[in-house]
């Protein structure tokens, strides 16, 4: 953990410098100019003195916004307040995606509305190569509709992993060698959204929104990228990433012990649904589920 510590603290000490030199991408991100809105220009807002962004859900639309560059690899963070009260039916997310069609590679935060008393889930995915799938589903231990929580991705050549406030919830292990795909070829644009999700999302559609409690609004502030590099969203770029690069150190090839026991506690306590253990779907586990993850 110290060494970590060092690490990262380095780092951010070098962030002006290395905001400086194109292609690499390491700093705090600012809204206006590294994203825009993708979709329902008038449901995106400013909110708290323009330090947040507001996303909001009506009947007639939810919103989303994108960042303007895709990147390769890295470390990718912002923190969220999702809709508070009776969420049921309604989906607040945050990704990364290629946007490749047949190709895509995708790394999945989808926050799933609740009834209000209700613990909220968050469901990760993982697409490679244009194979997705790959669902879990976890209970988050707090309430994350009382404040703003970070949620982060770190993505380099060795596994992915979703973290929650800096615990790990997920890992996506590189198991190239035994033949899994893995998202190593296509930079990923960063995106958020809010919408209507409820023939799915709660209790698997059972659960409609209550329009009577519209209009939801989630909000996103503290935008954070660290990474190898930005390409226009329009096409791939030189997107190159070295071991030079801070998340390729060995320090961040495997959880270290203490995230090791965090993440066995989610497993054990928080996870309530993975698709490597659900037999309907797949009789046969997936081969990155027998490989380890």
């Amino acid at each position: 953990m110290a060494e970590t510590a060092l690490l990262r603290a380095a780092v951010f000490a070098l962030l002006p410098l290395l905001s400086q030199l194109p292609p690499s991408v390491a700093r705090p991100a600012d809204f206006a100019q590294d994203f825009h809105v993708t979709w329902a220009d008038s449901h995106v807002s400013r909110t708290g003195g323009g330090t947040a962004i507001q996303l909001l859900l009506d009947r007639s639309s939810g919103c989303g916004f994108a960042s303007k560059n895709k990147l390769m690899f890295g470390h990718v963070s912002m923190k969220i307040k999702l809709i508070s009260g009776d969420s049921a039916g309604t989906v607040t997310a945050f990704y990364l995606s290629s946007e490749t069609d047949g190709i895509r590679d995708e790394l999945d935060f989808e926050f799933l509305g609740n009834r209000s008393g209700q613990p909220y889930t968050v469901q990760t995915n993982v697409y490679a190569h244009g194979k997705g799938d790959r669902e879990q589903r976890v209970n988050l231990w707090f309430d994350p509709s009382a404040d703003f929580h970070t949620y982060s991705i770190l993505w380099n050549h060795h596994h992915i992993v979703f973290f929650v406030d800096a615990v790990p919830i997920r890992v996506y292990k590189n198991n190239e060698a035994r033949g899994v795909a893995y998202p190593n070829a296509q930079p990923m644009g960063i995106y958020s959204t809010l919408w209507d999700g409820d023939d799915w999302a709660t209790r698997g559609g059972l659960e409609k929104i209550d329009w009577s409690k519209a209009p939801f609004r989630a909000y996103y502030k503290d935008f954070d990228i660290e990474a190898a590099c930005a390409a226009p969203a329009g096409g791939l770029g030189s997107c190159v990433t070295t071991a030079a690069n801070w998340w390729e150190a060995p320090s961040f090839q495997q959880l270290n012990a203490a995230q090791a026991r965090e993440y066995r506690w989610v497993r054990v306590n928080h996870l309530v649904y993975d698709y490597c253990t659900d037999r309907a779907r797949y009789p046969v586990p997936p081969p990155e589920c027998l490989a380890g993850y």
